[in-house]
């Protein structure tokens, strides 16, 4: 088999004095995602599916919470070591497509960015990292700002 897909998820709760980091970019808001990490659950969804496509555990197992060497860790330095670890293996990321859900702020004006810092860190292109946002129409605890959800899906390739 040539192709591996992976699926990741991650959700982190919105508080105050906590910065809003997702897809490496700093994003102004007056609440931040909360985690032992930055708390970047866009990034952490995409390592969450790349782990997954090769059925090598998830991001826990390799930076877990409870080690304090991780503390405030930047999520796009786990990122490379995940791809590393990818790359070992013999695969190389085809494609990442996301889907980030969050009521406030709005997505739209920072996914470039987004998709060009991750698909910089990975050293692969542009095209191949999608980023779409979307609400959660005011419903559950995401609906209700309480926090941001990020679903993802990668697509593997054999190197």
């Amino acid at each position: 088999m040539n192709i591996r897909i992976g699926n990741g998820y991650d959700i982190h709760r919105l508080v105050p004095d906590r910065p809003l980091i997702l897809g490496g970019i700093k994003i102004p808001h007056s609440l931040g995602l909360l985690g032992h990490s930055d708390a970047d659950a866009l990034t952490h969804a995409i390592m969450d599916a790349m782990l997954g496509a090769l059925s090598l555990g998830d991001i826990g197992h390799y930076f877990p919470p409870s080690d304090h060497k991780w503390a405030g860790a930047d999520s796009l330095l786990l990122l490379q070591q995940v791809d590393e670890l990818i790359q070992a293996n013999g695969w190389q990321v085809g494609n990442i497509d996301s889907v980030i859900i969050a009521e406030q702020p709005k997505m739209k004006p920072h996914l470039q960015a987004m998709q060009e810092k991750l698909a910089h860190t990975l050293q692969i292109n542009i095209d191949q990292v999608g980023i779409k946002a979307t609400t959660n129409e005011k419903l559950g605890p995401v609906g209700r700002e309480e926090g941001i959800a990020v679903y993802t899906v990668v697509l593997l390739v054999k190197s």
